[in-house]
């Protein structure tokens, strides 16, 4: 399975999704594979896989994903890092990775994984950025050779689990003006609060490194407090949960009443991001409470009552998707048009962990992308 070969059309058979200019906030390298180069990569090693082909490995991952549970959902990474694990492996990955968005449309990407990883056979901290570096730097170098033009900044995460969170975030400083663009936390996020790594989000704020934070997906508003206020996220990685603290009230059949929680109203005011993944809160069980459709999905509400809402893949073969493919559902689930999606974009950009100078020429290419669609 590989979505980001496929066309998705807006509903009806409207303009190319795939064609529109698109910015992709938060997406996983480990998850973002194609399988193909897993089982290549794998043989290489003598690691056993669960599947021999890629069809048929591709479902495995979406199957495997398909769980309900962000813990069980993680226990997929362990065959995609297991293939990640030298210099050849990690530069092939982010290439392919760079190369899978650009044919999805993609101008401008971050790309988000934990280097602490990556060091089974022999590599240190910071040869693992290099060699992904390396990747990324080939992949926009391929692309551009098919017309593509892309941008691509790393997002170094720790391992909120693990003990080393300061340690990685001097590597992340240490890599800001050679690729790297923010600093991440990631894993199991009940039990583990942003709080724990306080010494790693103050030395970054000190060096002005950017932090984006996963909250909201796996546990509730105390964790995007945490966030907030213990790791100073810019952004929420995912943060669908903000929605616990949206009280819904229907007073008559004509007027519905919305109050927002402190957290809530902190997050709309200050116009802090939600990297909202849809499928991926499916999967992981994220919107369980409201329900287990994509329409139950309180993305349109956030929408609806101002928030910034980004759309992103996450892990796009545990999903087996691509941001055009999430831009697709939402819009046949909520009844979008371009407008919408290209406000979607727009938030995106403004959001991206760049320049202001160029958050406003990205954006600049996506209106006028939007305008010729």
């Amino acid at each position: 399975m590989n979505a980001a070969n496929d066309e998705y059309l807006m509903p009806g058979g409207g303009a190319s999704i795939t064609a529109l200019p698109k910015v992709s906030l938060h997406d996983h390298l480990d998850g973002g594979l194609r399988p193909q180069t897993i089982i290549e990569l794998a043989s290489e090693i003598g690691h056993t896989l669960p599947e021999a082909d890629a069809a048929s490995l591709g479902s495995w991952f979406a199957e495997k994903s398909d769980s309900g549970s962000l813990v069980e959902y993680l226990k997929t990474f362990d065959i995609t890092t297991a293939v990640m694990q030298t210099h050849a492996g990690l530069v092939r990955v982010a290439r392919e990775f760079v190369e899978d968005l650009a044919a999805d449309g993609v101008i401008y990407g971050e790309v988000r994984w934990a280097p602490e990883q990556h060091l089974t056979r022999g590599l240190s901290l910071d040869e693992t950025v290099e060699a992904v570096q390396q990747g990324i730097e080939e992949g926009i170098d391929l692309a551009s050779g098919s017309g593509h033009t892309i941008r691509i900044g790393q997002l170094v995460s720790a391992m909120r689990h693990a003990d080393r969170g300061l340690e990685i975030a001097h590597l992340a400083v240490r890599h800001h003006t050679r690729g790297v663009v923010g600093f991440d936390i990631a894993g199991a996020e009940a039990g583990f609060p942003a709080s724990n790594l306080r010494d790693a989000f103050d030395y970054l704020a000190q060096n002005y490194l950017p932090t984006t934070v996963h909250a909201g997906e796996a546990d509730g508003i105390h964790s995007i407090r945490g966030a907030l206020f213990d790791g100073r996220a810019l952004r929420l990685g995912h943060g669908v949960r903000i929605a616990e603290d949206v009280i819904v009230a229907d007073e008559d059949d004509e007027n519905t009443y919305v109050t927002l929680g402190p957290v809530a109203q902190w997050v709309k005011d200050r116009e802090i991001a939600l990297e909202l993944s849809p499928s991926s809160n499916l999967q992981t069980g994220a919107i369980a409470q409201w329900g287990d459709e994509i329409e139950d999905h309180p993305f349109d509400l956030l929408y609806q009552l101002g928030f910034r809402v980004t759309v992103n893949t996450d892990n796009r073969l545990m999903s087996s998707t691509s941001l055009s493919r999430e831009l697709s559902i939402l819009a046949e689930a909520f009844g979008y048009d371009l407008t919408d999606l290209a406000v979607f974009q727009l938030n995106a950009a403004a959001s991206s962990f760049l320049p202001l100078d160029d958050r406003e020429e990205l954006a600049d290419r996506i209106t006028a992308g939007f305008e010729h669609a």
